[in-house]
């Protein structure tokens, strides 16, 4: 990391766009290294813990170099808040995702192609659409960033084949600047990002921000009720919190638990319409209601400083996982709590069967693609480029296959590349006129606002009365000046009164053929998707039993995996604090080191082995005791055995 301590000739124009535009008095951290280092045209990649400012890196030097910047990201609630954010400032930003309409992104486009927005937020999937691709030619790019870059290395715990297409970037635009921006990666996983994205100078320009989180309590909490615990510690600690499980299921559970215990709680899934995740995640953040009970859907991109607990009643599969949602917890800086809900017994089984779970054995996963192209009534040797909508309970119980099992069958083959697996694939909402023209004229009855909508609606979709067409409401929000929840309310009315009929936005998954059905003798899952994967899942699976049944320091050994060296203990998780009540006090602590350095053979085998075990003894014998004969033999003593 470079001394920021350094005056840099552009310093002053970078503070003055950060004062101007955020109201900071100065940078924090590495972002004033990784601005210096991509304002001079380098590949960048820095590393920064959740919490860590990585907007202010991209979005200062985007504002003083001529051109738009790219942002690729795959939080779609990331890039409506940092849009949302950067037009408040009256910066020019728009997004790209899918489940807009091809007409909203042909617009958003041809804006930035005239120069008329500074930052285009774009998800991996849009990346190599032949629309996107045509498009980006004719841009002038100022530089892309790349968050959560991990998703590019298979060797990351997030691994998304459609990262992998950034690396076309490179080829289009190969002169224009990367930065790569990540929270949660590994030594291996570091140099892999730099190698994909075809980094000019691999190894140069790498700025890393310790993980270290001081204000951050890590604990693991043994118990044999969890609810019990999850109740006494809410109880005991107030603020915003965050309660992690690990399935849909479960967030309803906890959260009809928590409200019976008279705690404020909502629940919050990937299953849930977007205006009920807007709704819950509103009221959590403007603290209407305490708790949000989540999937880990919840929390990426979302900016709320004060979080004083994250608690996680299901133990994640990773230390990557782990160290990112818990890491959502005292941004502000101030004290919070990290804890993880442990019972040995419990939690050791369910973690080593997700390994089954995820990594079904290879006859299997070819029984479910063989299964799937009956389902399709799909020809060996045919089938590329075709898309279904795909029922997972109709299929399970058609060919008896458990539901956990398929999902995993299918994310291997999407990795494989054989199909295209969307859990749940957005639909756009659609409507369709149910009276004639001539008779919406006629209407007198209706709101104003329900007026203003259906004039929207008119003005930008042809064939409304003959056909469904497919709207997207935030483009009706935009132009009415109405908010979200009033366009949805009005537009179920009308539907309620056969005005229209209203069809809003769905998710359903979604399968594509990549290539065309394998018959048994071609089908073959490389050594790369199956095997390196599954030994690498597995060593993730015994990390996160290390970190949570192991007598270590919760902070220390997070940061070592993450290949911080020389850590030192924190100091406040609960395994330091153990030790710290166990510790004797200074002066007892010098009376056993002098009667040990006295006659050592007067202490028992197990006496010896408790001082020598003891990291802070050592330490502290050295400071009490000074005279150099005594040190030697404190040293010699500790060396022994």
């Amino acid at each position: 990391m470079s001394d920021t301590s350094n005056t840099h000739p552009d310093d002053k124009k970078f503070l003055q766009v950060l004062q101007e535009n955020w109201g900071y008095s100065s940078f924090r951290g590495i972002q004033l290294d990784i601005i210096r280092s991509l304002y001079a045209g380098n590949d960048t990649l820095g590393l920064m813990p959740t919490g860590g400012g990585k907007s202010i890196t991209f979005q200062t030097p985007a504002l003083l170099l001529d051109g738009i910047c790219i942002v690729v990201t795959p939080l779609i609630a990331l890039m409506k808040d940092q849009v949302s954010h950067l037009r408040e400032r009256g910066i020019l930003a728009c997004a790209i995702y899918s489940g807009q309409s091809a007409d909203e992104m042909n617009r958003h486009l041809d804006n930035c192609i005239l120069g008329h927005n500074k930052f285009l937020y774009v998800s991996p999937e849009r990346l190599s659409s032949p629309l996107f691709q045509n498009k980006l030619k004719q841009m002038e790019v100022s530089f892309i960033t790349i968050d959560e870059a991990h998703c590019i290395s298979q060797w990351g715990y997030d691994f998304r084949p459609s990262y992998l297409h950034i690396a076309e970037i490179r080829d289009t635009l190969p002169d224009v600047p990367l930065l790569a921006l990540t929270a949660t990666a590994t030594p291996r996983v570091i140099d892999d990002i730099q190698r994909i994205l075809c980094f000019r100078e691999p190894g140069k320009h790498v700025f890393r921000m310790s993980f270290e989180r001081k204000n951050l309590q890590y604990i693991v909490r043994p118990c044999r009720n969890k609810e019990e615990m999850l109740i006494h510690i809410l109880s005991r600690v107030d603020g915003p919190a965050i309660v992690y499980t690990r399935n849909r299921e479960g967030t309803r559970d906890v959260t009809r638990m928590l409200c019976d215990a008279g705690i404020p709680a909502l629940y919050y899934h990937a299953g849930l319409t977007r205006h009920d995740k807007d709704v819950r995640q509103r009221a959590w953040q403007e603290e209407e209601t305490r708790v949000i009970v989540a999937t880990n859907a919840f929390g990426m991109g979302i900016d709320k400083a004060n979080v004083r607990l994250v608690i996680h009643t299901d133990v994640p599969d990773s230390i990557e996982a782990y160290f990112q949602e818990a890491g959502r917890a005292g941004r502000d800086g101030k004290r919070a709590y990290a804890v993880l809900l442990w019972n040995e017994r419990t939690d050791t089984v369910s973690l080593n069967r997700r390994i089954q779970d995820n990594y079904p054995p290879k006859e299997k996963i070819k029984a479910i693609y063989n299964d799937l192209g009956s389902f399709f009534q799909l020809a060996a040797y045919s089938g590329t480029g075709a898309s279904y909508e795909f029922n997972l309970d109709k299929f399970c119980l058609a060919f008896r296959h458990f539901p956990t099992t398929v999902v995993s069958a299918l994310q291997i083959l999407t990795r494989a590349e054989f199909i295209d697996f969307r859990d749940e694939d957005d639909n756009l909402s659609r409507l369709i006129f149910l009276t004639t023209r001539d008779e919406l004229y006629r209407l007198t009855h209706l709101p104003k606002d329900a007026d203003r909508i259906m004039s929207c609606v008119l003005r930008n979709y042809a064939g409304v009365f003959s056909n469904y067409v497919f709207i997207d409401e935030s483009l009706i929000v935009d132009e009415t000046g109405l908010d979200k929840e009033t366009v949805y309310q009005n537009l179920l009315m009308l539907s309620q009164q056969r005005i229209l009929d209203y069809v809003p936005r769905k998710r359903i998954p979604r399968i594509t053929y990549l290539r065309d059905r394998m018959p048994d003798e071609d089908f073959y899952i490389p050594a790369s998707v199956y095997e390196e994967r599954l030994a690498q899942y597995e060593q993730r699976i015994r990390s996160m039993l290390e970190y949570a049944g192991g007598n270590v320091c919760r902070s220390k050994y997070m940061l070592e995996y993450f290949g911080q060296h020389d850590v030192k203990p924190c100091g406040h998780c609960d395994y330091c604090l153990e030790q710290q009540k166990n510790a004797p006090d200074t002066a007892t602590l010098k009376e056993q080191i002098l009667r040990l350095l006295a006659d050592g053979n007067t202490h028992t085998p197990e006496e010896i082995r408790r001082i020598e075990a003891n990291e802070d003894i050592r330490s502290r014998a050295l400071q009490e005791l000074t005279e150099a004969s005594q040190i030697r033999l404190i040293n010699g003593l500790f060396m022994k055995g």
